[in-house]
Order: C-alpha cells, then structure tokens, then sequence
C-alpha cells in the first residue's frame, strides 16, 4: 500500500531533479488576504509572486499544502469530499510553459507512479467567443501517446480557472483523470482579466494541483478517499469506540466519515490558534466540530476528544499541539452537550400537545442548537408528530442564500487584494508591530495573525492584558511619527538563517532557504511576502479604532489610514 508521506517524497524529489525549489507548507489562515477564511490551495500563498514580485528562491516551485474547503460541508461523506486534504504543487513564475508542465505531469504518473498509459484520460478547454479552443495542450497530450478518443474538450465550468475576483489572472487547464477519477489539474495562467476584456498576462505561470488522498485512492486501488492511509486510523477509533464496523451500513459508513473528516479539519484549525466562535474561522471550527458531534451521538460515542488522538498519530511530521487541541475540542463538546439538553427542551415546548411541526420551527432546532433534520425527525416519530420537511428546506435554502452572499462578499476584492489601500494598511502593520513592542516595553511580541481590507487592518499579536487609553494614545502617536519622517520601505533578498538573526518573523517553520526581508528606515525589519509602499509618507493618518481579545493570550487591533 503507497502512503501519504511515500506519495509526498516522491512528488516533491522528481520535481526537485527538475530543478524546483521546495517551499514551506504554509499556515491554514492566509496572511494579509482577506478574500478567504482559509488556504484552499497551493498556490494561495504564492498570489504576490503569480502576480510579477521574484520569488527569493527563484522562478520553480514545488510544495505539499494543507488546505481548508468549507463549501462542500455538506456533500462531505460521499466517496471523495473532504474538508481538510493535502494538496501537492509545482509551479513556474513566468519560466516553463505547457510542453514541460504536461510532460512532467505525464512522466511522473506513468514512470514513477507506475499508472498504465491506457487508464489515464485527459480533458483540455473548448474555447468560447473570447478565448480559442487549447488545441496546444491536446497536440501534447496526443504527442505523448494519449489517443485523441481520450482527450475531451468541456466548457469554462470545468476547464477554466478564475479570475477569483471580478477582474486578475486567469486561464485554460488541463485535467487528469485515472479510470475516471480526476487527480491533477495544470492550470496556464496566460490571461489578465480587464474590465476591457482578456489580455495576454506578460508573466504567464503554471499552477498545478494533485489531492493527496485521491492520488493514493487511485494508486491503492480504493474507491473512496476514506479507505486510505490518512484516514484508515481515525476509522479505526471510531470502530472501537462506538462498536461498530465501517461498513456495517450506509449510514454507518457515512457518520464515520463525517466524523473523521470534521475532526481531522478542527485539529488543523486548532492548531493555528483559531477557537470555536460565532464569527468566520471560528464559526466554520464550531460548525466541523458539533457536526461531529452530532454523528458521534448516533453511533453512541460518549466523547470526540480520544478520537483525535489517532489524528496525531498520522501527521506526526505536523507537530501539532496535542494538549492545547485536546482541551479545546472537550470545552466545545461540553458547551454544546448542554445546548443539545436546552434544545430538547425546546422541542418539548414546541410540540406540547401538537400532532404537527411547521418548517420553521423545525429549522429553528437545527440553526440555533444543532438538531439536524434526521434527529427532530426521530424525536417527532416518538410523539407521532409529523414535519412539514418541505416548509424545512425552504428555510434552510434561504440561510445557505444568506450565507453564500456573505461569504461572495469576502471575494469582492478578488485574487489576494493588491489594490493601493491594501498596500498601504498591510505597510502600516509593520509600523504597528514595532511600535507596539516599543511602547509596551515587549521585544517579544510578534504577529499571531492579520486580516486587511481596503478599508481597515486586523492585527493579532501576543499580549496577556487590554491596553490602557495611554498606551493605545502611544502606539498611534510613534506610528504617526514614523509616517512623517518619510521612511523609506526598503526589499532585501537573503538566506532564512541570516534574515532570522536580524529581522521579525511570523511563523517559525514557514521559511524557504530564501526569503524577502522589509525595512523601514531603521525602525521596523521584517520577513514578508505582501505587498510595500516605497515611502511611509505615501500612508496618510494612522488610526486605532478598536482594541479587544482575540483568544487567550491574543489581542486584535482594528486600525484604519485617514
């Protein structure tokens, strides 16, 4: 059987013989992008380099990511959904082009995955009134040996990727499917979306993805993603927790899915800092873990906490924090315990006396204390009430509307938010950052996490108390000050050993070999990748709007430029 770290050596060595650099897997929360909630691919912390700034360590990447998906929650438990998975990558920065990107991706399953020529099938971009038919990439495909009854070309929906906003790059792809199973995609990142219409990209790049998990369902001869190493211990827990079999049944089989699925997702989630909440990250953290929950009572698991367990055993090259995840995930489980005990109160009160539930309430069972359709269901067959399900979907249509809208809007600013605002807040963070160790007297404080729109910064920093009105006053006044005296943001290019001596840093392990270094004047020496004004007189007036906690031991700044 190939395993999940097999599989990563092996991807990561043929594209290092092909002169790629490796880089760090990144964290779980994207830095100074506010248009998502998580990483959902490799290339999400490369958006400033696939948009013209040099890499440090040159122009060929390669990395293994782990990523977040939350839009299929729901969909999890089929074959293949998942919400946290591995995602293996190379890219080119303006460098290689198709023939290489192709051929590598052709070399590499049939010589060192060993798949036979005749079960892969590839399919290439139709074309449309804007752009022509990827002929180019199906001459290769076919120079290779693919037979042309095996390359198919399909429309935008499933052989185009972006722009991620209304406007940036974009561009055809190609995709691989072994036996009918879809495990890489090569994206050609050769236009520029304008609001004048699609433009060649002067820097063309190639953007790659292979899932982890479906190559090894594919390679270990697995139809489900669930059946393979990264899962195979979680299931087994599960197995002897709840003493049931895998598949015992459909629903047995899909509870435990969604239970390996949602705690391998929030161990990840926990362990970048985030904790359970009612608000972004820590609303989808809240929502994996209950959801566990509520699958773990059906199989009659007292507790999700030991579960967890099997999960650092399998990522035990992640160095997750074992204790700290632990006990978040008990807090949660005993807080929403409770809530189920306040929820089926409320069902008592709804149905006293009553042969019928309209939709409405029904949704207020599952939205506001977790009760899924199936269990108000099972509750409501035991007084002999009916349901009215369709009054129920009605409503739930509705939410996932509203949700869907909310979650659009963070995606307005469009593929990692470059604009000139941006720039200028994600400048004044640095500014922040080191006033705020100067003032509070702390060279220890560093950065726990950043969010910028155009319109405010976020920052997370450690620190174990609320600032005063004095301090707060300070921190403004020195980043005020700094401004004036017309800095300027100087880029320095050096090892990460070098940069670390002599600069901040965020995340200790996320480092390449090669990293850029951000000064400003003498007064703030940072390690970075987002992007600089030239000068701080190009910044205007620093303003804190809001200082609060973010989670123990963490405080968030809200800041805006006047």
């Amino acid at each position: 059987m190939r395993t999940r770290k097999q599989l990563i050596k092996a991807y990561i060595d043929f594209f290092k013989s092909k002169n790629h650099k490796e880089i760090p897997n990144a964290s779980l929360i994207p830095e100074n992008d506010p248009t998502v909630l998580f990483t959902t691919a490799g290339m999400h912390p490369l958006v400033p380099f696939l948009l013209g700034q040099p890499h440090p360590l040159g122009k060929r990447l390669v990395n293994v990511q782990k990523c977040i998906r939350t839009q299929d929650i729901e969909e999890v438990g089929d074959e293949f959904h998942l919400t946290f998975f591995e995602m293996l990558g190379n890219w080119s920065l303006g460098d290689y082009w198709k023939k290489e990107a192709i051929t590598w991706s052709f070399e590499f399953l049939t010589k060192v995955l060993k798949i036979p020529k005749e079960k892969i099938s590839v399919t290439c971009f139709e074309g449309d009134k804007n752009i022509p038919r990827d002929t180019e990439s199906a001459k290769i495909w076919e120079f290779l040996g693919i037979p042309k009854s095996k390359i198919r070309f399909l429309p935008k929906s499933d052989n185009w990727w972006g722009p991620a906003g209304k406007t940036g790059p974009c561009g055809p792809d190609t995709e691989m499917f072994v036996n009918g199973f879809e495990i890489w995609n090569d994206v050609f990142m050769q236009y520029n979306k304008t609001s004048k219409g699609y433009l060649p990209l002067k820097q063309k790049n190639v953007d790659t993805g292979m899932g982890v998990e479906r190559t090894l369902a594919v390679l270990n001869n697995k139809s489900s993603v669930y059946e393979t190493e990264p899962f195979e211990k979680i299931i087994r827990k599960i197995e002897s927790l709840s003493g049931k079999k895998y598949n015992d049944g459909k629903e047995e089989t899909k509870a435990m899915r969604i239970i390996a699925d949602h705690i391998k997702a929030a161990c990840f989630i926990l362990n970048e800092g985030i904790l359970p909440s009612n608000v972004e990250q820590g609303y989808v953290l809240r929502r994996l873990i209950r959801r566990a929950i509520r699958y773990a009572r059906k199989l009659k698991i007292k507790s999700i906490v030991e579960i967890s367990e099997s999960v650092f055993e399998i990522y035990d090259d992640y160095n997750l924090d074992k204790n700290f995840i632990k006990q978040e995930l008990e807090k949660e489980e005993k807080k929403f315990l409770k809530t189920l005990e306040q929820g089926l109160k409320i069902f008592e009160k709804l149905t006293k006396g009553k042969r019928y539930l309209s939709g409405k309430d029904t949704f207020l069972l599952y939205q506001s204390y977790g009760f899924p359709l199936e269990m108000t269901k099972e509750l409501a067959k035991e007084k002999n009430i009916k349901i009215d399900e369709e009054g129920f979907k009605s409503e739930q249509k509705k939410h996932q509307e509203l949700s869907r809208t909310a979650t659009v809007g963070r995606f307005k600013s469009g593929l990692a938010d470059s604009s000139e605002e941006v720039t200028k807040l994600h400048t004044a963070t640095h500014l922040l950052n080191e006033a705020l160790r100067r003032v509070l007297k702390r060279p220890d404080i560093h950065q726990k996490g950043s969010n910028i729109t155009p319109e405010r910064l976020r920052f997370d920093f450690n620190f174990e108390r609320k600032l005063t009105e004095e301090e707060i006053r300070k921190v403004e006044e020195l980043v005020n000050k700094k401004i004036q005296e017309s800095l300027p943001v100087r880029r320095e290019i050096m090892s990460a050993e070098q940069a670390k001596k002599i600069a901040q840093g965020v995340f200790e392990n996320k480092y390449g070999e090669k990293v850029s270094v951000y000064s400003i004047g003498d007064f703030s020496k940072e390690i970075c990748a987002g992007p600089h004004v030239k000068n701080t007189k190009e910044l205007g007036h620093f303003k804190i709007i809001k200082e609060e906690s973010s989670a123990a031991g963490i405080r968030r700044i809200k800041a805006i430029l006047e």
